[in-house]
């Protein structure tokens, strides 16, 4: 039997996905037509003998409960649980707080996924070579540019043994092209093996306090040097990779970030693509009778579209939108309830929830070229060229350009806007 882990962080921990995480939870906004979490879901569930997923974050209880029971549904024979931190334990704090409970039932292999990624996740591919070196854990890693690698952990992999020899979180120079992808498999060992980081940890404090105090230094410690906190990539990994217990997967599929509010955009495609390659019923297509449907497209069912409005590539529109006629709509999401009027364009852009654009205007972004994450949609106070963004309950007024901005919730927009965070 086979276990998963998706860590879903809480609501102080998406800070940069506002304005959109005012709203929902960043694991639960729509990407590719579905919530990013739901994407990590269902490739774990084509792993082979896997029963349950567990999610394990900072928010409310109830937060999770309807997505967790339409997951029941969709995906049988996989159970599911949500489980609650109350403090801060760090990035494998309570991956190892829950150990009790991820053991029930004496999984063999237990996956660990952030969920601030998309990835075309192969996960059989991982667990796989996983079970044939049979080491405590198996790191999936992807190769980016040289010059992003040091926002990134990185791993430098033996390519012959495939054994990853040294793990650095973010490094100030170079060390490697290959970088953590947030995607793990470990044998149910690795608790053990995280028990004697946490006493290493505690042993290595007591020595620093004792020489502090002795130099009359002392000072109190903040969050980030509390010694219950279990930090995946500094404590763990990182000793895994110096004893020779990790072994590293090379993903040669897409993989990104979603840090950003602006980054959904292009995960956003990267999933629409994918279901065109997998052949998905779901995509919209082009009718007689119907609007014009232009790459990898995403309508809800209840959605209304004019015939004459021209649609994509990689758009999703969501519950209950309304697009008039002669609208334009590319490489953008729009969520439930907006209403987009006559000759209107959306490019680039996300329209958050119950907003609306008026006839003839147009809301406009950056296309993204990078394929690394959008970590600054901002700089110095100053909106810098990416998606624009618009909250929940925006009204975009009749021939009104806003340009590479984006808006907080509730508000009416009457004049042109470009390059502005409108607070």
């Amino acid at each position: 039997m086979n276990k998963a882990v998706i860590l879903v962080g809480g609501p102080s921990r998406a800070t940069r996905f506002r304005p959109l995480s005012m709203h929902l939870p960043q694991p639960l906004f729509p990407v590719g037509g579905q919530p990013i979490i739901w994407h990590q879901i269902k490739a774990l569930s084509k792993v082979k003998d896997l029963k349950e997923i567990i999610l394990i974050g900072f928010f409310e209880d109830y937060i999770f409960q309807p997505f967790l029971s339409k997951c029941y549904e969709e995906f049988s024979g996989i159970s599911f649980k949500y489980l609650r931190e109350y403090s801060q334990l760090g990035t494998a704090g309570g991956f190892f707080h829950f150990r009790d409970q991820i053991l029930r039932g004496s999984p063999k292999n237990i996956f660990m996924l952030y969920t601030d990624i998309c990835c075309s996740f192969p996960l059989n591919d991982l667990l796989a070579q996983h079970e044939r070196h049979g080491r405590l854990g198996t790191i999936m890693v992807t190769k980016v540019d040289r010059s992003s690698a040091h926002l990134y952990g990185c791993v430098v992999v033996d390519h012959e043994t495939k054994l990853a020899e040294h793990y650095v979180e973010k490094p100030e120079t170079y060390v490697s092209d290959l970088v953590s992808t947030g995607v793990f498999v470990f044998d149910q060992e690795i608790f053990s093996f995280m028990a004697k980081a946490l006493e290493k940890r505690a042993a290595e404090f007591e020595h620093e306090h004792a020489q502090e105090n002795a130099y009359g230094r002392y000072e109190e410690l903040d969050n980030t040097q509390d010694v219950n906190r279990l930090r995946l990539e500094q404590d763990v990994l990182r000793a895994m990779a110096g004893e020779k217990k990790l072994s590293a997967y090379l993903c040669t599929g897409f993989w990104r970030q979603i840090k950003s509010a602006a980054s959904a955009v292009p995960a956003n495609a990267l999933y629409l693509q994918k279901a065109a390659t997998d052949g998905s019923v779901a995509l919209a297509t082009s009718s007689s009778d119907g609007p014009e449907i232009l790459g990898s497209v995403y309508i809800h069912p209840s959605a209304q579209i004019h015939p004459t409005a021209r649609i994509g590539p990689n758009v999703s529109i969501h519950a209950r939108v309304v697009v008039g006629p002669g609208v334009r709509i590319n490489d953008s999401i729009i969520l439930d309830n907006v209403h987009v009027k006559d000759n209107a364009a959306v490019l680039h852009a996300i329209v958050g929830w119950d907003g609306r654009i008026g006839k003839w205007g147009r809301v406009e972004g950056s296309k993204v070229t990078s394929s690394d994450d959008i970590d600054e949609v901002t700089h110095a106070g100053v909106k810098v060229n990416s998606i624009c963004i618009l909250g929940e309950d925006v009204h975009v007024k009749d021939e009104v350009f806003i340009r590479n901005s984006i808006v907080l919730p509730h508000k009416e927009l009457g004049g042109n806007k470009h390059n502005e965070v409108i607070m």
